[in-house]
């Protein structure tokens, strides 16, 4: 084990043993947790927070595990590069009566998206792409799309939608932006997806094929928009897997290990989770309409998924990976320090001050939100009613995951839970977030009031 794991152990155990929150929460420490590397721990006062303010967050999660509108989740704070808040609640497998840890695993979804979004950077600063290039520089079926148009005033009857060309050709830039024009299936071309295997989404880890192999399919179906003309949630990301594939000659699981996994000691991230640690992975939940929530069933989208016992063949950079609170910790900390931890540089400041500035105009939320690679970004602008900073950029996934990190308070913040539909749970993330700024009470700037929408998938 090296130093400064003994030291992140040594300091989270200390905190475990002096913080208590009325009962309601705990920290959880379990023996694999040796095998993952953590940000060094704080008490909250040291770093802005009120502790007994701090108190309210875990009092918020825990009533609603006690109410049954979800098993349980992890959340984590860090502000300077030290954890202020890092608990686990309620149970990460109600059936087999296993509660929820610190370190316990979860399917990312849509949060995978900026470590893919990362990898894509660490190529363009090698020389070896850029970000204007067409996508057909890599994979040439994306030469040539096509476009679903949908029937105007006039169109013959029962008409559902005309095919057309692209009015140009695809870039690395309108992935990285979601602004290819390529979604998820949905309206009329729902059933040309489906059959060429796209039905689950963007869920994959149930495939017995590499990615490149699903994603060559994709060019033959008509897309959603023109490229550049609107923002979509689809399979933009999972393109860029397959180009980073391609230009590195090496599997996009194996690229992120070496390159950012590793280098940022991130040891319970993965796109499969190895046997022995499959008691880790929190099991997935359904809200039902009783008010509930029920343990998914099978092996879907929606089910428990295949993340241990699938094909480990399709590696999907839009949503495939699980990870720990404090992996993904770890990997914000990178990006907040503007591109180095702990001595390893994994991306350069101004390519992060590149990933997080507007590229879309007012194409996402109608201009209430901006966006970048793969991050929604607070801007003067931005509308909401929740507490933030412009200048915050973050996002969520499909089972219930979701971050932010606050550039001008040097905060990040981390939710991990696995429940898909949300039901009586939906208003978590947005509660988390207020909690967490109430809480702040030492501002490193004159509060601005605005925050960042729901994103995701």
């Amino acid at each position: 084990m090296s130093r400064r794991s003994r030291l992140s152990r040594l300091t989270l155990v200390i905190l475990g043993s002096v913080v208590l929150i009325g009962g309601l929460s705990r920290l959880v420490f379990d023996a694999d947790l040796v095998s993952s590397e953590v940000l060094p721990a704080a008490a909250p006062g040291e770093q802005g927070f009120s502790a007994e303010r701090l108190e309210r967050l875990g009092e918020v999660m825990q009533q609603y595990v006690d109410e049954g509108k979800i098993s349980g989740m992890v959340t984590l704070v860090a502000r300077h590069g030290q954890i202020v808040q890092h608990e686990a609640y309620g149970a990460a497998d109600r059936e087999a009566a296993v509660p929820m840890s610190t370190n316990t695993m979860f399917r990312l979804a849509s949060i995978t998206k900026l470590i893919t979004t990362a990898a894509v950077m660490q190529l363009m600063e090698e020389g070896r792409l850029l970000v204007t290039d067409p996508v057909s520089k890599y994979i040439p079926g994306f030469e040539k799309t096509t476009v679903a148009v949908e029937p105007t005033t006039g169109s013959a009857p029962g008409a559902q939608y005309t095919v057309v060309p692209a009015r140009r050709q695809i870039t690395l830039h309108d992935l990285l932006t979601k602004t290819g024009g390529i979604g998820y299936p949905q309206g009329p071309t729902r059933q040309l997806y489906e059959a060429e295997g796209f039905g689950q989404a963007w869920y994959f880890a149930h495939m017995d094929e590499p990615m490149c192999t699903i994603i060559e399919r994709l060019p033959k179906l008509p897309f959603h928009a023109h490229p550049g003309e609107q923002w979509f949630n689809g399979y933009t990301t999972d393109i860029l897997g397959c180009v980073i594939e391609v230009v590195s000659g090496m599997t996009l699981d194996d690229f992120l290990r070496s390159r950012i996994f590793e280098p940022l000691e991130m040891s319970d991230t993965y796109f499969f989770v190895p046997q022995e640690k499959a008691h880790r992975l929190a099991a997935v939940y359904g809200a039902i309409p009783d008010g509930g929530i029920t343990r998914s069933e099978g092996f879907g989208r929606e089910g428990q998924g295949n993340y241990v016992d699938g094909p480990r063949k399709a590696f999907a950079g839009g949503s495939g990976l699980v990870s720990t609170a404090t992996d993904y910790a770890r990997f914000l900390q990178m990006l907040l320090n503007g591109g180095e931890l702990d001595g390893m540089r994994v991306l350069s400041p101004k390519t992060i001050e590149m990933v997080t500035k507007n590229h879309v105009g007012d194409l996402f939320r109608d201009g209430a939100m901006d966006f970048g690679f793969n991050v929604e970004i607070v801007s003067e602008r931005s509308h909401d009613d929740r507490l933030g900073s412009v200048g915050t950029y973050g996002w969520a996934g499909a089972y219930f995951t979701r971050f932010w990190v606050d550039p001008s308070e040097d905060l990040l913040a981390v939710f991990l839970a696995q429940l898909i539909p949300y039901g009586g749970s939906s208003d978590l993330h947005a509660k988390f977030q207020s909690l967490v700024y109430q809480a702040l009470v030492q501002s490193e700037h004159a509060p601005a009031a605005t925050a960042f929408g729901t994103g995701g998938h």
